[in-house]
């Protein structure tokens, strides 16, 4: 018979990377990302023996870490220093640029917001299973990310409209 060690060491070996991935979608920094991921892991191993009898276990570890980042950045709102410049970079390019852009513009949506458009499109769950491991309903995801895209857009096209 595994002990629950042996099954959280399995867990943490395939789906530590996809968490990390996640978790930089949704802060922007990979050393914050690691942060979140270890936090949230931390958390699912002193939770594992009821955890791991929880059918989507994916889903739940991806629930504790949004709303690990949630916390966070509400923690951190007031010690954040926001700049108009960016820092150099070692290549430019137009994927650089692109990606530059984008994440610039993803900060600036509210962390839920940011969780919503991350587990949908990065993630690429569904509406309900995106519902599920944020804890609100299907139809307030919806709206959060229509109202995540709309903001992304403006945001993207006035960034376009600045470079040209």
């Amino acid at each position: 018979m595994r002990s629950g060690t042996e099954d959280f060491r399995e867990f943490v070996t395939a789906r530590q990377g996809a968490l990390r991935r996640t978790a930089y979608l949704l802060c922007g920094d990979w050393h914050q990302a690691q942060d979140l991921t270890q936090q949230t892991l931390a958390k699912l191993f002193v939770a594992w023996s009821r955890v791991r009898a929880v059918e989507a276990v994916d889903s739940y570890a991806r629930q504790v870490l949004v709303r690990t980042y949630i916390d966070e950045s509400r923690k951190r709102r007031n010690h954040e220093l926001v700049t108009a410049e960016l820092p150099d970079s070692g290549t430019e390019g137009p994927e650089i640029e692109t990606r530059l852009a984008l994440m610039a513009a993803l900060k600036q949506l509210s962390p839920r917001q940011r969780a919503v458009v991350a587990l949908r499109f990065w993630d690429d769950m569904s509406v309900e299973a995106t519902a599920e491991a944020l804890g609100m309903k299907a139809n307030t995801v919806k709206s959060d990310t229509a109202r995540a895209l709309a903001k992304l857009k403006g945001l993207l096209d006035s960034s376009v409209h600045q470079a040209v």
